[in-house]
């Protein structure tokens, strides 16, 4: 759902890439109020699980980003963004399947290129069943050729550490607002009228737009609010590619064919 790129790699050619140069390079990472130092060849060695941002979020009146915490129900725990366009993309991480952990803020990372040094830090690295994906974030129309530098040393990194990354720089039509109506129900629902079962018994055998299926529930408004519920967690599913209403054709995911083992 994501419009992602890694075509940075014209500007490799900028990057001092020689002999040794996962030994010179180095990334700096906070471990609580300590700040820990490992060049890239010794990446495998970080254990990201006791890491914190490695700068601050800060708020104040005047300031030109957006920053804020979002609250990642696969984490339980709030992760800090800098802009509108982080915050989208912890939301998606977290309706995401695989999801393991998050880190704000990373590292920071000093490189040379053209013979001068450089720092950059990445957005994100995002821990999932997948492997470990560095992720940054910014819109296809405010890329500068200084920004793309820096996304081709990080690009560099991430392939010497074993990583994927990817920068986002947009979001295909209709996906977003359909992952957030499904988020208004991502936490816990107690599901004391069975309403949850009902759904999954209507929708086992074929799929039905969304309107006909909460009207097989004994209590339709209710059931909309299970259904977003059961969506987001991925026991049924909905098509990303369109607009979201009662026409939405929903359908058992393939998780769903264990409901009754698995919750």
């Amino acid at each position: 759902m994501a419009v992602a790129s890694t075509g940075f790699t014209a500007y490799s050619q900028q990057l001092d890439l020689g002999e040794q140069w996962p030994a010179r390079w180095t990334t700096t990472w906070k471990v609580g109020r300590t700040s820990v130092v490992h060049a890239v060849r010794d990446l495998a060695e970080v254990d990201v699980s006791q890491c914190t941002p490695v700068r601050r979020f800060t708020w104040r009146t005047d300031q030109y980003h957006r920053p804020g915490l979002e609250y990642l129900v696969t984490t339980d725990r709030h992760h800090g963004f800098e802009s509108f366009e982080e915050e989208r993309l912890l939301l998606v991480t977290d309706f995401a399947a695989g999801l393991v952990e998050a880190l704000s803020q990373p590292f920071r990372l000093r490189l040379r290129a053209g013979g001068r040094r450089v720092e950059h830090t990445p957005d994100y690295l995002l821990l999932t069943d997948s492997g470990p994906y560095l992720v940054d974030v910014r819109p296809a129309d405010r890329i500068r050729s200084a920004d793309a530098l820096k996304f081709a040393a990080t690009a560099e990194v991430a392939l010497a550490a074993g990583w994927n990354y990817s920068v986002v720089t947009g979001w295909r039509r209709y996906a977003l607002g359909t992952v957030d109506a499904l988020s208004a129900e991502r936490r816990d629902l107690p599901d004391v009228l069975g309403t949850q079962g009902q759904l999954i018994e209507a929708v086992a055998h074929e799929p039905m737009p969304f309107g006909d299926l909460v009207g097989q529930c004994r209590y339709p408004a209710i059931a909309r609010a299970h259904a977003s519920h059961l969506m987001w967690h991925r026991y049924m599913g909905v098509d990303l590619s369109g607009p979201y209403g009662d026409w939405s054709l929903v359908r058992l995911a393939e998780r769903g064919r264990r409901w009754g083992r698995e919750r």
